[in-house]
């Protein structure tokens, strides 16, 4: 069994293979988990490679079992959640909800701020819906804008892209957040419900951003269909209350969950309390987001509660197996006793809520993957939490936001989100590198900054 330093440079080799791994060699982030996983436990010889009885007759767990238990533990707490949550953006896709979403932005700001109503539609949108599917879904009504505004096609995609990653990276039911959560027994009603505070600042920046710096590059749409052209191809939309329904209706109970289990039972004891706290469950509340989300369809048929439900568990079982990896990879990290050491180290620095943040962003910048620096980065942070002060309720939750911070920072050509943008506002590169680049800098940096403010708030 190893300690002190040499836990560090093994971590520290740890971090270079995944981000070698995942961002050169292009291997799959789940492999990379648990190949990680497995190199830290046999060099760091804690867990031991097998089962043990200590000198006080107590089983020790082996190394694979470590990794099955996190893996399985991980998958136990967030699993469902993951999948519903995919499932409620797939059909807000489908059906047209997300489009529905971005018209009422539109209402309620006009169409005379478009650059404004899109930056609050992507924050919107992509609550439950991936921010590239987003852009893709509405970049559409970004070129139809442009043509009857005279807009900067330039301006209204880095908008979209703003509001698109900042709720992305930090409000749940969106995977990475929710990996993220779960990983560090984060409260999910309170990282929701802080996530949309912290988000809108950077939202707002990266609105300011794009008007500012976006306006010097006159980008005209080459082609693309009228606004009415485009609400006309949709057919039928449905009605605005009922496509927030599966968005808000998750929301808030988990927020009430959160508020009713609070020590000071503010909405009481007793029957009240046992029934906010189960339908604000996250499994109850998202699966009744589901519901919601197939009455959305002109008619729910073996198409919307078939086809569209599987493609939806096919896509999310990708983030499934890389979040239970890393699930795996963190309790091997916690089994080395790293935290401990490291915390002790870090703690002198008084880096506090900006140490997950810059691990979370070095990771980022390094791979491309938002959803894969949420997770590995979650998975590190958490044995730290002790050390860093953050090992209560409310700085759990503001750990998983500096950690969604982080992971904006930055978006570029390792970045599959930076062609989809660049492609779909027909920017070129260059100018995809000062306005995505640049704008996922800003708003990354105004986040950890409104968290950073929080933090001294909320924790004194």
């Amino acid at each position: 069994m190893v300690s002190g330093p040499i836990l560090v440079v093994i971590l520290l080799g740890a971090i270079a293979f995944i981000v070698w791994a995942t961002g050169k060699a292009r291997m799959n982030a789940f492999l990379v988990l648990l190949i990680a996983a497995l190199a830290v436990g046999l060099l760091a010889r804690k867990p031991p490679p097998v089962p043990q009885v200590n000198e006080l007759g107590q089983s020790v767990p082996g190394l694979i079992d470590v990794i099955a238990t996190g893996f399985g533990n991980t998958l136990a707490s967030i699993g469902i959640v993951i999948v519903a949550g995919t499932i409620i953006g797939f059909i807000l896709e489908k059906t047209g909800g997300a489009l529905v979403l971005a018209q009422a932005m539109l209402r309620l700001v006009g169409k005379s701020r478009s650059p404004l109503a899109m930056a609050l539609a992507g924050y919107v949108v992509s609550i439950p819906v991936f921010c590239d599917s987003g852009f893709v879904i509405l970049s559409p009504l970004n070129k139809a804008l442009s043509q009857s505004s005279g807009i900067s096609l330039g301006v209204l995609g880095t908008a979209l892209s703003m509001g698109l990653y900042a709720t992305h990276t930090m409000v749940p039911p969106t995977p990475g957040p929710i990996a993220a959560a779960g990983t560090l027994g984060a409260d999910l009603g309170l990282v929701i419900l802080f996530g949309l505070i912290a988000s809108l600042p950077a939202t707002i920046a990266g609105w300011i951003y794009a008007t500012r710096v976006g306006s010097r590059y006159d980008i005209k749409p080459k082609s693309g269909v009228t606004y009415e052209e485009l609400v006309k191809k949709f057919g039928h939309l449905p009605g605005t209350f009922e496509s927030f329904l599966p968005l808000l209706t998750p929301i808030v109970l988990i927020a009430l969950r959160s508020v009713a289990m609070f020590k000071s039972n503010p909405l009481g004891v007793g029957l009240l309390r046992d029934i906010f706290v189960f339908i604000g469950h996250p499994i109850f509340a998202l699966l009744l987001g589901v519901y919601f989300a197939m009455r959305l369809a002109p008619k729910i048929n073996k198409e919307v509660y078939g086809d569209w439900v599987a493609e939806a568990i096919e896509a999310s079982a990708v983030i499934l197996v890389i979040t239970a990896a890393g699930g795996a990879f963190g309790a091997v990290l916690k089994a080395t006793g790293v935290g401990e050491y490291l915390g002790e180290i870090l703690s002198r620095y008084h880096l506090g809520i900006f140490l997950p943040f810059i691990i979370a962003a070095a990771i980022k910048t390094a791979q491309g993957s938002s959803t894969v620096s949420l997770i590995t980065t979650a998975a590190i942070v958490a044995p730290l939490l002790p050390s860093l002060g953050f090992d209560s309720s409310m700085g759990r939750v503001l750990a998983t936001l500096a950690i969604g911070a982080g992971s904006m920072v930055v978006s570029h050509a390792n970045d599959s989100y930076f062609w989809v943008v660049s492609q779909f506002s027909e920017m070129d590169v260059n100018t995809a590198y000062k306005l995505q680049t640049g704008g996922t800098l800003v708003t990354g940096l105004v986040a950890i900054a409104t968290i950073g403010i929080m933090s001294l708030i909320l924790l004194g």
